[in-house]
This record gives C-alpha cells, sequence and structure tokens, in this order.
C-alpha cells in the first residue's frame, strides 16, 4: 500500500548536535492548567539584539506597531483520543492524527499488542472501526461513521502528555483558540491561546492586521529528537494551507514598511514552508510540510514571532534558536526559569524579534 504522507523533500543538514538544545527546566514549571484570563499570561520580550524583559501578556500591544500583520493559524483541536478494546477483548488507545476521508483516519494505536490489519477495534463501546493496514508507524482506520462525528460524540481533548490531569470541561474551551475554525490538530497552536477577543478588538484599533494560515498539528509535535547527530532527524508530517488572502496581506504589509509577525511555530513553519516552494509568495500555497528549521536557516517571511516556551531537544526549540540566535535562545530560557516563567502548553508565551545579523 502507497504510504499516505510522503517521505520528506526537504531536510536541514546542521553541524549542531542535540546536546546544544538541552537544559534542565524544574517540574513545578510546567504549567498544568491554564491562567485565569487569557491575555494575563506573562511575556518575555527579546528583542533582536537579545536584551530581554520581562511583560505581561497584554503588553504586547504596546510591542506592535500601525501597519504589522499577525499571521495565526486557525486549525481546530479536534477530540482526538478514543479508548477501547480489540475484538480479541484486549485494551486499546486511539489518537487519531489525520482524517484522510469522511470515514478514514490515520491513528497512533497503543495495545499490549499491536493490530493487524483486518481487527475490529470497539472505541467508546459505539465506535467501530477497522484497521486497514499501516503507514509508516501510523495505522489506517475505517471508521463504521463520519471520523469528525464520532469524534465530537466520543472522543477526549488529546492534552499534552506532560498535563498529568484528565481532560475536563474546562480543557475544551481553553485548550482551543477563540480564532480556531478549521478542524483537524490533535494539539494546540498554543501561542495562540493567550489572546482574547478583547485583546484583538484594541489591536484593530492600533491598526495591527490579521491574517490565518492552516497547519494541522500532530501528535509528532511532542516527540523527541532521538539521534545527537540532527542531520539524520526526520520530520513529522503537518498538512498547512497558506490562501491567498494571507499572501496579499503579507504583500500589503511589506507595502507599507509593517512587519509580519507570526503567532506561533506552527504559523512559521506554514509561511516558511510555502517560501521554500515560492520564495516570491504571489500565489497560495498548500500541501504537507517536513521543513525543519535549525540555526542557519535563512528566515524569508517572518519578522517577529509569538511563542510559547518549548520542550528541551526539540525542533521547536531548534526553531526559536534559529529565529534569535542559539546563545540568545539559551539566555531567554535560562531567564525565564530563573524569573519562574510556567512552560509549555499551558504556561507563558514570549514575542520575539528576529536577530538582526
Amino acid at each position: 500500500m502507497r504510504p499516505l504522507i510522503e517521505k520528506p523533500t526537504l531536510h536541514v543538514p546542521v553541524s549542531l548536535s542535540l546536546s546544544d538544545f538541552d537544559y534542565h527546566l524544574p517540574a513545578e514549571l510546567i504549567a498544568q492548567a491554564p491562567a485565569a484570563v487569557r491575555s494575563t499570561s506573562r511575556l518575555l520580550h527579546a528583542d533582536s539584539h537579545g536584551r530581554i524583559d520581562d511583560l505581561r501578556f497584554s503588553d504586547l500591544i504596546a510591542l506592535l506597531r500601525p501597519n504589522d500583520l499577525l499571521v495565526l493559524n486557525d486549525t481546530q483541536v479536534i477530540q482526538a483520543r478514543l479508548l477501547g478494546k480489540k475484538d480479541s477483548g484486549g485494551k486499546v488507545e486511539v489518537l487519531v492524527e489525520r482524517i484522510t476521508e469522511e470515514n478514514l483516519a490515520l491513528a497512533h494505536v497503543r495495545a499490549s499488542k499491536s493490530p493487524g490489519a483486518g481487527t475490529s477495534l470497539v472505541l467508546a463501546e459505539e465506535v467501530c472501526a477497522e484497521v486497514l493496514g499501516r503507514s509508516d508507524d501510523l495505522f489506517i482506520l475505517k471508521f463504521d461513521r463520519a471520523v469528525l462525528e464520532a469524534l465530537a460524540e466520543y472522543g477526549a481533548v488529546p492534552l499534552p502528555p506532560y498535563i498529568t490531569h484528565q481532560p475536563d470541561a474546562r480543557d475544551i474551551e481553553r485548550y482551543q483558540t477563540v480564532y480556531a475554525r478549521e478542524p483537524g490538530a490533535v494539539a494546540a497552536p498554543t501561542a495562540g491561546l493567550h489572546f482574547d477577543q478583547e485583546m484583538f478588538d484594541q489591536l484593530d484599533v492600533l491598526g495591527v492586521k490579521r491574517a490565518f494560515v492552516t497547519l494541522h498539528v500532530g501528535a509528532g509535535t511532542f516527540q523527541p529528537v532521538r539521534d545527537n547527530n540532527l542531520a539524520t532527524h526526520i520530520m513529522h508530517a503537518e498538512r498547512y494551507t497558506v490562501p491567498q488572502t494571507t499572501i496579499d496581506a503579507i504583500a500589503e504589509t511589506r507595502a507599507r514598511g509593517g512587519r509580519v509577525i507570526a503567532v506561533g511555530t506552527t504559523s512559521v513553519r506554514a509561511l516558511e514552508s510555502a517560501a521554500q516552494l515560492q520564495p516570491a509568495l504571489t500565489t497560495a500555497q498548500s500541501g504537507d510540510t517536513r521543513l525543519f528549521i535549525t540555526p542557519g536557516f535563512r528566515y524569508q517571511v517572518v519578522d517577529a514571532m509569538v511563542t510559547n516556551f518549548h520542550l528541551p531537544q526539540s525542533t521547536l526549540l531548534m526553531l526559536v534558536a534559529a529565529f534569535v540566535g542559539l546563545t540568545e535562545m539559551k539566555a531567554a530560557y535560562q531567564h525565564a526559569i530563573a524569573q519562574r516563567y510556567r512552560f509549555f502548553s499551558y504556561g507563558d508565551a514570549m514575542f520575539l524579534e528576529r536577530k538582526t545579523t
């Protein structure tokens, strides 16, 4: 069977090793719940020269300028986790990674024994799915109904592995951006979790524009890099779209002298993936991206970014280091740990300006 997700066509070799992106994080700094109000998180500002300020997220308004453009990822987190059993009676846990057709999906399946083709799964005691085969490390599942409908009714919010509580009603609301509209992600674009409508209203008054991309964040975003030689790492694939309206908004922003500010590393990857295919960035782009951004990567679109704090040795940490500089990234993280910032998905944020040299 032909793989449903193609092998990478773009890879960035680097001379640095995995150990260059390690740091020690006290466990108590891993945020287990969101801030009471979205925009009251803390914000670390690192400018293009590496200078650091400690702010509140609402202070972002003072850091933005009229004619700047915020590019946000409008993906919507689906309730992608289902518990059930095999026809043999063994327990299974299914995490839908990607919906490929109305009743077909690629999924991670955890079981005491890996299910083979033809195995029937009964999920949440109501949903039947048949294992059709494998696509690399993912299982191809055929559901007895529309996958999205099954997940909406019986699925659970796929909280990250470092959040220890079971998902509840609050997570359904807060592990989702206020502008989510395109179902398909199994992890939230977490930098966007800090924005609320009141903040957007204030940015409208300031003259800051907004545009959207879609990148369906996969569970691979939490997978560690396993080889100390980064040149051997293959990124997980994620589906993205950069629509024509966003392409046009970027061109208009450049003409006005504004900055393109990506909200989240997923927006960064969507924009820079599009630019890899079309450096002039004049027409809409979509497809699968496996873009691996490491120090030495030349950013073509993004001038500044809003992002959360990322896991040690993660590809997202490498993306940040490529943007602000490895030394500057390490200094910012050391400062954040010393100042007791909250880390990861429900944690605090950074506003980073691209290093000028």
